[in-house]
């Protein structure tokens, strides 16, 4: 029997384009709530990024980021488009933006004004940059908000390159979305206990700065500071993916006792015993020469051997995968986080499942993504509107 899903119930008026707010809604799509997706009427950029084998706009990132979710094509410049916006604003728990407030505010449908159609709605506005700060209003994409809370700055620090560069994928925007997604959850929390809708800002600036500070901050946490920024050893150029004989490894003993297992096990006791890591508190200070140490012994044996002969010895390793091998991994195929499905216009896909297991829910299959604005005439006759011309009182 497929258990009721977690958020059933919850009606979301989603109106977010590309990754920060669709990832958001996503996860709650994932939990059971209803996502009506207003989409400009040429569908959301994101429809754009990757081929689509059949039809234009339903790329494939498109199929992973916005599937369960009903699709409406409102031109909310036009009456009737405002009428239905509005309409499934009293009719939803939460309405969920990322367009700017000058913007947002243009279009009727601030929190001051949309608290007006439903006063206990819960409304989450997904923006670049705290509303309070100088940086407010101003533009906000993955590459700016990477540069602007110094995660360019970081692999310059571990390379050499003195070039600041992006983390090759959009963390920014994911990262901003998981944050929204959980302030989405606990606003949905307090309404239950009080009965009232809150506002709720999630900025993207503040939300990367406040993750990559976590760790990085470090001695920077003291006033005055005790050390420099940047935990040492994610910045350790030594701290890196190691040859193997025919391939590469990750190896992760950090303990003293595994490194010193490491170097017996490999047949190289006597790294040991030079000065500078013949006791505890000095291998702690040079951490960077066992790494060294590791990535010259490293390349006398196969990638497979070192795995059967450190998981034997307790030591954290494992294969450095490509992105292709993911495909194919044995953990990701046990655990079904991948899985084939047949979308009805776009044929077989790869679907990416939701990563976390509940003991009393069931995922459910959701209904594949959508095309642009396929669910529009649906969704507004349930708002009990007629032709979009004609919204009926």
């Amino acid at each position: 029997m497929t258990s009721p899903r977690m958020l059933e119930g919850l009606r979301i008026a989603d109106l977010t384009t590309v990754i920060f707010g669709p990832y958001c809604t996503q996860i709650l799509a994932d939990l059971g709530a209803e996502i009506v997706k207003v989409e400009p009427p040429d569908g959301d950029s994101i429809r754009l990024i990757g081929t689509p084998p059949n039809t234009p706009c339903m790329s494939p990132v498109h199929l992973r980021l916005n599937r369960g979710k009903r699709s409406v094509g409102w031109d909310l410049k036009s009456e009737a488009g405002r009428e239905a916006m509005h309409r499934l604003i009293a009719a939803s728990d939460i309405f969920i933006h990322n367009v700017r407030g000058e913007a947002i505010a243009r279009s009727g449908l601030s929190y001051e004004e949309v608290r007006a159609i439903r006063p206990d709605i819960i409304y989450v506005h997904c923006t670049g940059f705290d509303q309070r700060g100088p940086y407010a209003g101003l533009q906000a994409y993955d590459d700016i908000i990477q540069a602007a809370a110094g995660i360019a700055s970081l692999p310059p620090r571990v390379d050499g390159n003195p070039e600041p560069r992006y983390v090759p994928m959009t963390l920014a925007d994911k990262v901003s979305g998981l944050h929204a997604a959980y302030a989405t959850l606990a606003a949905v929390v307090h309404r239950l206990r009080t009965g009232e809708g809150q506002q709720v800002e999630v900025p993207m600036f503040e939300s990367v700065a406040s993750f990559n500070l976590l760790e990085h901050l470090c001695d920077g946490t003291f006033v005055p500071p005790t050390g420099p920024m940047c935990y040492p050893r994610q910045v350790d150029p030594a701290r890196q993916p190691m040859r193997t004989r025919d391939g590469y490894i990750a190896i992760a003993p950090y303990l003293d006792d595994r490194w010193i297992r490491f170097f017996e096990v490999s047949g190289h006791p006597e790294v040991l015993q030079r000065a500078e890591l013949s006791d505890k508190a000095s291998r702690r200070r040079n951490v960077s020469l066992l790494h060294h140490a590791a990535a010259e012994i490293l390349p006398e044996r196969s990638t497979e051997d070192w795995l059967a002969l450190l998981r034997g010895a307790n030591i954290p390793a494992i294969r450095v995968n490509d992105i292709g091998d993911l495909l194919t991994d044995p953990q990701l195929k046990a655990s079904g986080l991948l899985r084939p499905r047949v979308h009805p216009t776009e044929g077989e896909y790869l679907e990416v499942r939701p990563p976390v297991r509940f003991s009393g829910y069931d995922a459910p299959d959701l209904a594949h993504a959508a095309a642009p604005g396929q669910h529009s005439d649906e969704v507004a006759r349930e708002l009990g509107m007629g032709a979009m011309e004609e919204p009926r009182p």
